[in-house]
């Protein structure tokens, strides 16, 4: 094998996918999907096909053309992170016809029952691809090197809508037609008649096309009772049909086409044609995921103040770096999030001004120092380019590559100056615009594009070196020395007035809280909390900072608040502390026991990749 990727079975030798065709046919009761997939190869092929699978049921693969059977393995043995290897033997195809189920057990899928969704009456599944998943939803190359254009026909219960990462086309009755190429139950071994079921009485079928090539960690789906509200001309803000979240959401994100189109000013011309935002159950594992056409949200992001228009910022601003360039594995998952991140704060300075986007800056700055502090044991973790070899994403996800690969396109901003950064920002977007690249192809064209930057910037230290370079920079402004300023002296034992708060949004409050020492008394924590009421924040990174001061300093009147907030939310940006906070360290029978409770309580709440990061903190701590 040639691999292209470490997380993947995708040979180099071996032709890429260009297009795949999906039908797939949703069964609630089993939370299950029973599939076809015709993956189409950029040339014909002789010899062996690996693709990724991972709690697949391969029924048949079929050759499209003539409908013979196709002769293929899938590994007996599963890899802990890239799951099973599917190969297929051809000679001379250049196309497969698979026929499949996937399993409950999906690591993309949460199938939510009624009780789990807000309006509780109607079941709800949604998809979350990165950064391995796709292949537990469809067999494929399951690696940001392989991009791919794909349709979909959905089929659901008719009282249900679906949405997609693709252009919606049409909702209609079904028809056996759909499924032209599978014939009998004799013939696709799922062991039912797969067309009558396709065809049933109280069915629909939703159809999507997606005609720009995109990585598999962009596919996206969900399927539910789904209401939206026009909020601009290309967006709409769509959740499951409940009023309240409805009209809360079109009021946060109003300013949508405001920010779209200073990212255009900024990056060039948005080329996905609509921008919807999908506000999905509690669940969601992740703040945003920068689904093409279809932003997907968790929902601790309607603050009531706009502010969580921040979060789309980042995934709008996703829709150039990362969905039109993206790293060609996640050894460069830099690229994706390092330039996202310093469009995000470009789109908030012109959106809401300096004082706030230095504010994002700092908030940043804290969380990256403590990344440094997680990974002391394993500094590998540290670099921008670095080796994940045997190393699950989902485990070292961090602001690493968010927050160090900021600071590493605006040391290169302060060295050339904003004027010529920018010029260079939009030739790096229309030069690359959907390709797959890695870090060593960015360093050849910034070195093309601004001849000797690598004498004045040590751009080997930057990508490949551990920890924070010496010429990163902590942001200045006159309210972000003011915040720290006030967390300094709450080390002296001084609290902050009312008046010097008065106007203090979340934002302010996370930054404050980010900067207080670890661990104080538990008075103190009793103290703030009295007067200021920040364990019953409506903002969750208000609240959660909180939360985890009082856990470092053993406040256990708040562990109740804690308890409560691990229940309510399934967001990994604070499962991930909180859980952290109570079982890492000695001493802690109480709160192991505690966090093991909840955790068994709330788990079925969880997406599976949540699941799994608890597990591994759990596995770690006790």
């Amino acid at each position: 094998m040639a691999p292209v990727d470490p997380h993947s079975f995708t040979d180099s030798t071996h032709p890429l996918t260009t297009h795949i065709a999906l039908t797939l046919y949703f069964h609630f009761p089993s939370s299950t999907i029973h599939a076809t997939a015709l993956l189409t190869l950029q040339t014909p092929h002789t010899g062996q096909l690996s693709l990724d699978t991972r709690f697949l049921t391969i029924h048949k693969i079929l050759d499209p053309e003539t409908l013979t059977t196709l002769p293929f393995t899938l590994s007996s043995s599963e890899h802990p992170i890239k799951g099973h290897h599917l190969t297929v033997s051809l000679n001379n195809h250049s196309s497969i016809l698979v026929l499949y189920s996937t399993s409950p057990s999906s690591s993309a899928l949460q199938w939510l029952s009624p009780p789990q969704t807000f309006k509780k009456i109607h079941p709800f599944v949604y998809t979350q691809c990165q950064s391995v998943h796709a292949r537990s939803v469809f067999p494929c190359q399951d690696t940001p090197a392989a991009r791919v254009c794909y349709s979909a026909k959905l089929n659901v219960p008719r009282g249900l809508s679906a949405v997609m990462s693709a252009r919606h086309c049409d909702r209609r009755d079904p028809v056996g037609s759909d499924l032209d190429g599978v014939l009998t139950k004799e013939a696709t071994g799922f062991g039912f008649d797969l067309k009558s079921l396709w065809c049933e009485e109280g069915r629909v079928v939703e159809e999507f096309v997606m005609d720009q090539p995109i990585p598999p960690y962009l596919f996206a789906f969900a399927v539910g009772e789904l209401g939206f509200r026009e909020v601009g001309p290309r967006t709409r803000v769509y959740s499951e049909a409940v009023d309240g979240v409805l009209d809360a959401a079109a009021r946060e994100f109003a300013g949508t086409e405001e920010m779209i189109r200073q990212a255009e000013m900024l990056f060039g011309e948005y080329d996905w044609e609509r921008f919807d935002l999908l506000v999905l159950p509690p669940s969601f594992p992740y703040g945003g995921m920068e689904n093409p056409r279809m932003v997907f949200l968790t929902p601790t992001v309607i603050k009531g103040d706009a502010s969580g228009a921040q979060v789309v910022a980042h995934e709008l601003a996703h829709s150039w770096t990362g969905n039109l360039i993206t790293n060609k594995n996640n050894e460069h998952f830099w690229l994706n999030e390092g330039f996202t991140t310093y469009a995000e704060r470009r789109i908030v300075e012109v959106v809401k001004g300096e004082d706030i986007a230095a504010l994002n800056v700092g908030i940043g700055w804290r969380g990256l120092n403590e990344e440094m502090e997680r990974f002391k044991d394993n500094m590998e973790f540290t670099k921008l380019k670095n080796n994940q070899e045997g190393v699950d994403p989902d485990d070292i996800y961090s602001q690493v590559p968010y927050e160090k690969g900021f600071q590493f396109l605006w040391r290169i901003e302060r060295q050339i100056g904003r004027p010529a950064f920018d010029e260079f920002l939009k030739k790096y977007i229309a030069t690359f615009k959907f390709k797959s690249i890695d870090t060593e192809t960015f360093l050849d064209f910034l070195k093309a594009n601004v001849p000797g930057i690598e004498k004045e910037i040590d751009l080997q230290q930057w990508t490949e070196g551990t920890g924070i370079p010496p010429d990163a920079h902590e942001p200045v402004s006159n309210l972000y020395t003011k915040i720290v300023s006030l967390a300094n002296d709450f080390k002296l034992g001084r609290m902050p007035r009312e008046d010097e708060v008065a106007d203090w949004n979340g934002q302010e409050w996370e930054l404050y809280l980010e900067n207080l020492p670890k661990v104080v008394e538990a008075s103190q924590v009793l103290a703030l909390d009295a007067r200021y009421r920040l364990s019953e924040s409506k903002d969750y990174e208000v609240k959660v900072a909180f939360l985890q001061l009082a856990i470092s300093s053993r406040c256990r009147d708040y562990y109740g608040e804690v308890e409560k907030t691990l229940k309510e939310v399934g967001r990994m940006k604070y499962l991930r502390p909180l859980y952290s906070g109570l079982v890492h360290g000695a001493g802690k029978d109480e709160e192991k026991i505690l966090a093991k409770r909840v955790f068994a309580e709330a788990r079925e709440c969880y997406h599976p990749i949540a699941q799994g990061v608890v597990e591994a903190i759990f596995a770690k701590h006790v």
